[in-house]
């Protein structure tokens, strides 16, 4: 399943040390850390219908029509770039479908890319740039963008860039049904025309002889006091265990696509060419989806992820930490959003800053079939399942 997002730039005293600033124990300068939790959440109606409107509209048969993977960053003519992994292109018929059920439906001929990126502007979405915006990296082998941000080329530098956080993936046998986990790259985007620059390798994870402990990170970034923090995960969910672990990563600003200025926790410190410890799981009762996401509220990191063991289908939990290391609190508060049927299952939760304000948190959901032998035919004979749904959520005071 296909499967982060940014906050704010802030360019700390990089510019005179050359460092962020930082405490002594590596976490980052801010307000009072207190728990926090979900409080209350909503369906996000308007938004779940912007991207049914527009995967919907039947005018043009290279755009998109469904996808996963969600991920948006707003660029600074005010547009926002939403990101997506495995999309369907071509055109939507209106229902009835082929077999007079009362959706609309589209070609099983209809194209699929590995990922694709959709244009919104105040509000309503675009256009679709033409996909796969990321090239498939060698045959049998695929990128799906995560996290992306908007950074100065290098550090100190004036012009800006989005930079796209890459996971490579090759085909496999089960249990590696959705690709055995390679690499993250970097892709840097020109601004303000999105041209693709070129793809970085920060972390090669192929002589990990277990694939369920490579680990690729860019699920989430979060940005604070000079540097971005890029976390990520392992593939232990797709073998025994019901959860996978997370792990935490830091880059100073501007410098994402540099690898040597990748740091890893490594249980105890943030270091260069570090083996990468995790930050959150025990494998069974706390850890992570295949895909999750972090934000910072006043001086508290919260994390949203799909929940363990059978409630990882369905529902909704969250963490919360004093610093990207942790420790980690939780799992808090669970919510359980809608679903088409009972056919289909949630994953990858994923934050949008870009649109959350007074107090409220917009936070995405991906949707598939359960059942994934014939799930191409079936998405396409109804074309709403394949695509995110939004819910509001507001924090409150946790334990």
């Amino acid at each position: 399943m296909g499967l982060v997002l940014a906050l704010v730039l802030l360019l700390g005293t990089v510019l005179v040390t050359g460092l962020p600033d930082r405490d002594d124990d590596g976490r980052p300068d801010g307000g009072a850390c207190t728990p926090r939790t979900v409080a209350s959440w909503a369906e996000d109606d308007a938004l779940t219908s912007e991207f049914a409107r527009y995967g919907d509209d039947g005018a043009r048969v290279d755009d998109w029509t469904g996808g996963d993977g969600t991920h948006s960053v707003r660029l600074p003519d005010g547009r926002l770039l939403w990101l997506f992994s495995d999309t369907f292109l071509g055109r939507v018929h209106s229902a009835p479908n082929p077999v007079g059920e009362p959706y609309a439906w589209r070609d099983t001929s209809a194209p699929m890319v590995r990922n694709s990126a959709v244009l919104m502007r105040d509000g309503r979405l675009e256009s679709t740039l033409p996909a796969p915006l990321f090239p498939d990296p060698a045959p049998d082998q695929w990128r799906w963008p995560v996290g992306a941000r908007v950074e100065p080329r290098s550090p100190g530098s004036t012009e800006q860039v989005v930079r796209v956080l890459l996971w490579v993936r090759a085909a496999g046998q089960s249990p590696w049904i959705y690709g055995v986990p390679t690499a993250t790259e970097v892709a840097t985007l020109s601004l303000p025309d999105l041209r693709l620059e070129s793809v970085e390798t920060v972390l090669d994870q192929r002589d990990v002889p277990d694939p369920s402990r490579r680990v690729l990170f860019g699920t989430t970034l979060v940005e604070e006091g000079g540097w971005t923090y890029v976390f990520g995960g392992d593939d232990g969910r797709a073998v025994s265990r019901e959860a996978s672990q997370a792990y935490a990563a830091r880059v100073p600003e501007g410098g994402l696509g540099d690898p040597a200025a990748w740091e890893y926790w490594n249980g105890t410190a943030w270091q260069t060419r570090a083996r990468p410890r995790p930050v959150l799981g025990d494998g069974h009762r706390t850890g992570v989806g295949s895909a999750f996401s972090v934000v910072r509220e006043g001086g508290t990191y919260v994390l949203f992820t799909m929940a363990t063991g059978v409630k990882g289908l369905t529902t909704v939990a969250a963490y919360w930490s004093c610093s990207p290391a942790g420790p980690w609190h939780g799992p808090a508060e669970e919510f359980s959003p809608a679903l088409p049927h009972g056919g289909t299952g949630a994953y990858n939760p994923q934050t949008h800053p870009e649109l959350s304000g007074d107090g409220r948190l917009v936070l995405s959901y991906d949707v598939n079939l359960l059942e994934q032998s014939g799930a191409a035919v079936a998405l396409s004979r109804n074309v709403s399942l394949y695509r995110p749904r939004f819910v509001t959520v507001r924090l409150g005071p946790g334990r």
